[in-house]
């Protein structure tokens, strides 16, 4: 390896990276560990953080140790560094005992500058004993969110690392990097990691080169076949949330003729790195896996990422769609939603053995994640606003900013009558029963209950009681109702929802248009005209009064057969819905 000392980070970039420019933030990062300062940065999934801590590498005359918890991602940058003709090595779980004093050697001992580690490997003997002799100027800590209880992905072993830096020889700089941390995990990896009036870069987390939209109400099989259909040739990730669903779907789509491979810790390691080599060399072009699948994978083409199930954390989320586009090139990620999802959620954290702290933050997570699900606001930044960034415009670069078909509508009235009958419960039952009251249900549950006898049992009978739960959901996910912890949560009022309730607050819900399958039907437009006459008549009143030309024109196009389907028409409401929406649906259900 060449004498790096008297390079600047300008030439080291160019001589072994072959860029001649450096990305956002990287430049800033690698002179503030160059003049020592503990530095933390968060920085998004792709946006080069392994330069930010290997130049400075370099330029050190002392060495530098990488903490990592990802193994793939150890042996791809060390083969990476090697392959630039930089000394470097590894120590994780995957090596036997007898490689791992080998390396351990070569690094203390030899002229191998960087060595990446495990965290649990932090507090053997052998490894301590080794370095009390050798001068360490760099500590890197990889993934730094896993430090804290509130993140998605606490590590106890990150803990042993503010000790052992501690018992190094001379005084480490300190580097953590993460893409994803909210205010409170970046306290605690400043402190858990004892970093010492840290420099902090925050490089934002928008990756404007990813459009993301969340998908609810479709068939999921359906749409995978019909998108796979469209994105042959291209690299695509499936995350699923069960290891027998990745199974079920895997045997679906290989049926299909499709190149796929599974990935989850229910195979063996060969395994499971047959599979990711398959992946990575293109040999197939589509993987279905568990989150187990993907952190520490630097494939930069990977063109799109479906969820089919709702992942746990917004973290989680924004992690696994940002391994799409690393490239910079234009990339799609799909949230394939469904309320199952979230029971299925629930259900894998009360079973997870947490202790009471951590089942409250991983129950509160979840809720954050399903609220993200059902917001009409910018995707994007609902993402940025979690993670504490304000000041963030739409993004015009989701589904919520795009989409052409969605009109706002005042639903105060149906907000009104949901949070009255929550009121009206005394505030102790979830959305699924509340639902059924609101929907009439004849359920045991409701008449034991005597849920019967409320005032708002059966007032918004017209619509399904899954339209009834979405719109439960969307209040949560706009804060007009509060939703306790647990596995059964419980709806609560809050300010907000008695602004609505004693001032009457408007609240205005983005509504998607029916898409017409069929052309317009002349017929049942002159026969929708002759009914509105014949209302007219009977009420005395302006035909416009009772629905506009266009209203007409959009029934006529759509031909709805639902009271839900016929809300959605434009200038169609509660009221119109009860006067005159069951003539016209009879009407238009004749021309079906």
């Amino acid at each position: 390896m060449i004498n790096t000392k008297k390079w600047n980070p300008q030439q080291i970039l160019k001589h072994y990276y072959g860029y001649d420019q450096f990305r956002k933030g990287q430049r800033e990062i690698i002179e503030s560990l160059l003049k020592k300062n503990d530095t933390l940065a968060i920085m998004p999934t792709g946006s080069g953080k392994s330069l930010c801590f290997q130049i400075p590498a370099l330029l050190f005359e002392g060495k530098s140790i990488v903490i990592s918890p990802l193994i793939s991602l150890m042996k791809d940058q060390v083969d990476n560094l090697k392959s630039m003709d930089i000394n470097a090595t590894y120590i994780n779980s995957s090596l036997t005992t007898e490689e791992i004093q080998e390396r351990t050697n070569a690094f203390i001992s030899g002229d191998c500058k960087i060595l990446y580690i495990a965290p649990e490997r932090l507090n053997t003997f052998y490894f301590l004993e080794g370095l009390s002799t050798v001068g360490i100027e760099q500590v890197a800590v990889d993934e730094a969110h896993c430090v804290s209880q509130w993140g998605h992905d606490f590590r106890p072993s990150y803990k042993l690392i503010k000790n052992f830096v501690s018992n190094l020889k001379g005084n480490p700089v300190i580097s953590a990097f993460t893409a994803t941390a909210t205010q409170a995990v970046r306290q605690d990896i400043k402190q858990l990691l004892g970093l010492n009036q840290p420099q902090t870069f925050d490089m934002g987390l928008k990756r404007s080169n990813i459009y993301i939209e969340v998908i609810k109400g479709k068939n999921k099989r359906q749409f995978l076949e019909g998108l796979i259909d469209k994105r042959t040739g291209e690299s695509g990730i499936i995350y699923c949330s069960t290891r027998k669903t990745v199974d079920e779907l895997f045997l679906y789509l290989k049926k299909k003729k499709i190149r796929i491979g599974k990935y989850h810790a229910g195979m063996g390691a060969e395994r499971r790195k047959e599979m990711q080599e398959a992946f990575i060399l293109e040999d197939i072009e589509l993987m279905v896996a568990t989150n187990a699948f993907g952190m520490g994978i630097d494939k930069p083409n990977i063109r799109y990422i479906v969820h089919y199930n709702m992942p746990k954390t917004l973290e989680s989320y924004y992690q696994e769609i940002g391994r799409a586009g690393r490239d910079g090139e234009p990339s799609q990620a799909y949230l394939l939603y469904s309320d199952v999802d979230k029971s299925i959620q629930r259900f894998l954290i009360e079973k997870s053995e947490l202790n009471d702290e951590r089942l409250t933050i991983a129950n509160s997570k979840l809720q954050d994640m399903v609220n993200f699900c059902h917001t009409h606001e910018c995707l994007w930044k609902s993402i940025s606003l979690y993670f504490g960034e304000t000041g963030e415009k739409d993004c015009q670069n989701c589904r919520n900013c795009l989409d052409e078909n969605l009109i706002e509508k005042d639903i105060t009235i149906e907000t009104q009558k949901i949070l009255s009958c929550v009121y009206r419960m005394q505030q102790s039952y979830g959305a699924s029963t509340v639902a059924k009251v609101l929907k009439g249900s004849k359920s045991s549950k409701i008449l034991l209950n005597g849920f019967e006898r409320l005032s708002t049992y059966g007032i918004m009978k017209q619509l399904r009681e899954k339209d009834i739960r979405e719109l439960i959901n969307f209040l949560s996910a706009e804060g007009y109702l509060d939703v306790s912890n647990g596995l059964y949560p419980i709806l609560k009022l809050n300010k907000k929802s008695w602004e609505v309730l004693k001032s009457g607050k408007k609240v205005m819900k983005k509504t998607s248009l029916i898409k017409a399958d069929h052309k317009p039907n002349p017929k049942l437009y002159d026969e929708l005209k002759a009914l509105r006459k014949t209302i007219s008549l009977e009420e005395n009143v302006p035909p416009y009064i009772v629905f506009h030309d266009y209203t007409l024109r959009e029934m006529s196009l759509i031909k709805p057969l639902t009271d839900e389907e016929l809300l959605r028409i434009k200038g169609i409401g509660e009221k119109k819905l009860k006067k005159y929406g069951e003539r016209f649906l009879q009407l238009i259900k004749k021309h079906k």
